[in-house]
């Protein structure tokens, strides 16, 4: 059986996001079901008019909840009161201008007031296989000079390579890096930071 050295490599890859994702929810009480309804479309179409005027492409926005209930309470003697009623929407937000976020999500709760929730934010790369080579790229460099430091330790040069895979570790996902690079100093910063991937490869070389 010929020698080999077998090296797991890891690498890492990073840049700044370019795709912010928000959910922007509509909330609203009101004693009658039809004025809770009515107001919540209301507030909702003053949000979606204030993203269409920042630029936010209709394909960018969509509605992901849509819910009337009655909102009770309850009282000694009687059980569950109904006191009003509450309907909200929802709508998934994804921004492609990362210029001032913190200008339009100011717009769309300035749009839709006191009845406006915001939800998760979400700081992405749109298309992530550039940052996924790279990360592989730097995976491959590290496994290469472990197998070079082994063959030397060992009195002996590497050969080619014979058999490559992913490694154990599955490639991860991007996530947030806090860094110290404010986005917009608008009404309300947001922090752009940093999205990583990582991979991992599994690399075997003969040694002659």
């Amino acid at each position: 059986m010929k020698s080999s050295v077998t090296v797991v490599g890891h690498g890492v890859s990073a840049t700044a996001p370019d795709v912010m994702r928000v959910t922007v929810s509509v909330e609203v009480r009101r004693p009658d079901v039809v004025g809770a309804f009515d107001r919540a479309g209301e507030a909702a179409g003053a949000v979606s008019a204030a993203l269409r005027s920042a630029g936010v492409s209709p394909a960018d926005v969509a509605t992901t909840g849509l819910s009337v209930h009655a909102d009770t309470v309850w009282k000694d003697g009687s059980g569950q009161q109904v006191v009003g009623y509450v309907a909200s929407t929802s709508l998934a937000v994804t921004l492609r201008d990362l210029s001032a976020p913190g200008r339009v999500i100011g717009e769309c709760v300035a749009a839709g007031g006191d009845d406006v929730r915001l939800g998760g934010l979400e700081l992405a790369v749109s298309d992530p296989t550039a940052l996924l080579s790279a990360a592989r790229d730097a995976a491959f460099a590290d496994a290469l000079a472990k197998a070079t430091q082994y063959a030397r330790l060992s009195g002996r040069e590497l050969g080619k390579v014979v058999e490559v895979s992913e490694g154990a570790e599955p490639l991860g996902t991007p996530r947030p890096m806090l860094r110290a690079a404010s986005m917009s100093a608008d009404a309300m910063p947001i922090e752009r930071g940093e999205t990583e991937l990582s991979a991992s490869v599994r690399v075997r070389w003969r040694l002659v």
